[in-house]
């Protein structure tokens, strides 16, 4: 069964520091491109950061640039999203996804991060 976990998030103050990880399983993860997406509250979700399959290249949001970091650890199929200076408006729901080569689309079922004093 495929499965995106997400876990790590939490209520931070502005300034702050959070790790999120996504635990992958049911499919060949070292092969697929992962991504992070978030929904803030009343607004459309919108693409955080993405990560290649070999563990380099990666890309991020404008909002994000220079305070959030995507990693992966292949062998723990794990990836991860450090988020560092935290603002209000990082408040959201952070999504793990994939792309399969089937054309499916898997979603994790999110967690919650609130950045307030």
């Amino acid at each position: 069964q495929v499965q995106l976990v997400e876990s790590g998030g939490g209520l931070v103050q502005p300034g702050g520091s959070l790790r999120l990880s996504c635990a992958a399983s049911g499919f060949t993860f070292s092969d697929y491109r992962m991504y992070w997406y978030r929904q803030p509250p009343g607004k459309e979700r919108e693409f955080v950061a993405t990560i290649f399959s070999d563990e380099g290249l990666a890309n991020y949001a404008d909002s994000v640039k220079d305070r959030f970091t995507i990693s992966r650890d292949n062998a723990k199929k794990m990836v991860y999203l450090q988020m560092d200076s935290l603002k209000p408006e990082d408040t959201a729901v952070y999504y793990c996804n994939t792309r399969l080569i089937s054309g499916r689309s898997v979603w994790g079922q999110g967690t919650q991060v609130t950045v307030s004093s």
